[in-house]
């Protein structure tokens, strides 16, 4: 049995969404001391809807696959909807992620969650 699935070593190997919104909206980022992988996440919010998404990760194939598919699957969502991604969710998109290769997963959950935090914070800080 292959380490990986097919989808995890697409958006590994093609990752979606890379790169920086240097306007942003909101910009989260969550980590993992024990394993040194780093991602960031930054929105592009117009009417509470995510219009874009990038996103920078320092990691393993399953860190980058996981900020990939992340971004994938809150592009276009409502704010909302987006809030209640699951590391789960991630991961089932990818076709699953081995067992010790899931706290990825839950990383790209945190980092969007900061994310949409720091959005809520800057939203009501608005005059």
């Amino acid at each position: 049995m292959a380490l990986y699935s097919e989808k995890v070593m697409q958006h590994f190997l093609n990752p979606q969404n890379v790169g920086i919104i240097e306007d942003a909206d909101a910009v989260g980022e969550a980590g993992n001391a024990k394993c040194g992988d780093i991602m960031r996440m930054y929105l592009k919010i117009d009417d509470d809807v995510i219009t874009d998404v990038k996103f920078e990760t320092f990691g393993c194939a399953s860190a980058i696959a996981s900020s990939s598919m992340a971004t994938e699957l809150i592009k276009g969502k409502p704010v909302g909807e987006a809030a209640e991604l699951t590391n789960k969710a991630v991961a089932e998109a990818l076709d699953g992620l081995p067992a010790y290769k899931m706290h990825c997963s839950v990383l790209a959950e945190e980092a969007i969650r900061d994310a949409l935090e720091n959005y809520n914070k800057n939203k009501e800080n608005k005059p």
